[in-house]
């Protein structure tokens, strides 16, 4: 098969991932709580190899002792690190967090920059944070947010066959709409925490069953997913 082929094969299968999704999850949206672009940006850096749920448990505390970039860059380390201890590897995560508020103060005049380069000057921010924070704090679509779940699912998918998050973020951007971008990752995630698990996938629920090249059963498309998708 083509190059060429083979990307169209892939982009069809992708557009049609996405109308699913959009209405398996319409309502689907960032679950982290938040109040301002800083805390959301605090939120995501802690959210790192630990549930969005926990990070929820953890912020209502965190922000109502350091609820901006200023009282953030000045707390006392050990405080913040007892307060995001529940997050895991809380001490790197402290660390970043104060550092990057640190340089939002100094060099961005204490607001968190709108711009996917400056952010990622900051201390802990690559390109997963930088769009989740772009997207929901500013309404900004610069790029594809991938997550083990977006990892996980676009390989399963087989709209990718990288293992760089980069990588893959490049391969999905030239695959997806720009408007989609975000909406894809958000509720991707979600298919990836309800559905499509890592050790195991419940395939015979899958709603994309029967265009998943990986599907570890017979692929099937039930009357209640044609109903759902309003199919004939």
């Amino acid at each position: 098969m083509s190059i060429t082929r083979k990307w169209a094969k892939q982009q069809q299968r992708a557009l049609e991932v996405l109308v699913r999704l959009k209405r398996l999850y319409p309502d689907a949206t960032c679950s982290l709580t938040y109040k301002t672009p800083v805390q959301l940006l605090v939120a995501t850096i802690l959210s790192a190899q630990c549930t969005d749920e926990r990070v929820n448990q953890v912020t209502p505390a965190l922000f109502d002792q350091f609820p901006d970039a200023a009282a953030l860059a000045q707390c006392d380390r050990e405080v913040l690190e007892n307060l995001i201890r529940s997050t895991g590897f809380y001490r790197n995560k402290a660390k970043n967090i104060q550092g990057a508020c640190q340089k939002i103060m100094t060099d961005f005049g204490g607001e968190v920059p709108q711009q996917m380069e400056l952010l990622l000057t900051l201390p802990g921010v690559a390109r997963k944070t930088a769009n989740v924070v772009l997207a929901h704090g500013f309404g900004k679509i610069q790029g594809v947010t991938v997550d083990t779940h977006v990892k996980r699912l676009s390989q399963r998918l087989g709209l990718t066959e990288q293992n760089d998050p980069v990588k893959i973020e490049q391969d999905l951007m030239r695959l997806l709409p720009h408007p989609d971008w975000e909406n894809w990752s958000i509720r991707l995630i979600y298919h990836g925490r309800a559905i499509c698990k890592a050790r195991k996938p419940d395939c015979a629920a899958c709603d994309l069953a029967d265009l998943c090249p990986t599907v570890e059963q017979p692929p099937r498309v039930s009357d209640a997913l044609k109903a759902r998708l309003g199919r004939e």
